[in-house]
């Protein structure tokens, strides 16, 4: 079953990249008291996730702050060293918390995996944006089709806050 609106977020350790290598970070200390865009997508480095939905992000970093989000987090279903490598790729800097669900746990506690195994990939995650504020969903957009990015890209998220 997918996560709703109105619902909590489901406890989970999930991985951030640092300089000093991978580090934990609970659900907890990425969303408690916080209000965070989280946007998921199937893979770093992949076309549509590299070429436009990260940059996005990226590039309404002030929109979203001035609309009162305190995080903006991506979190793909890669590992750490991945989302580290690719975050210095996009040059996210301090602007997006890169998040790795390297074995898929939180997005399947979602309910947002996406079975991509006819294309080599396993199960990764859909493409979706969620708005939590204190853990608490108040905004979930999932793309029906994969590799579009309609619902999910930051100036539509904007839209909603």
């Amino acid at each position: 079953m997918t996560i709703e609106v109105g619902a909590t977020l489901p406890d989970a350790i999930l991985m951030t990249p640092t300089e000093k290598g991978p580090a934990p970070l609970s659900t907890a200390e990425i969303f408690a008291g916080k209000t965070v865009v989280m946007f998921g997508l199937p893979g770093a480095f992949t076309p549509t996730c590299s070429a436009k939905h990260v940059p996005s992000y990226l590039g309404k970093v002030a929109d979203l702050r001035a609309k009162g989000v305190d995080t903006i987090a991506c979190l793909s279903v890669n590992d750490a060293f991945v989302m580290g490598a690719w975050g210095r790729d996009q040059k996210v800097g301090d602007d997006i918390l890169m998040l790795a669900d390297g074995n898929g746990d939180f997005t399947r506690r979602l309910g947002l995996e996406l079975d991509l195994s006819n294309f080599g990939m396993g199960v990764r995650s859909q493409r979706y944006a969620l708005v939590a504020k204190d853990g608490v969903v108040s905004v979930l957009a999932v793309e029906p089709i994969p590799s579009a990015m309609d619902v999910s890209s930051a100036e539509a998220i904007l839209e909603q806050l």
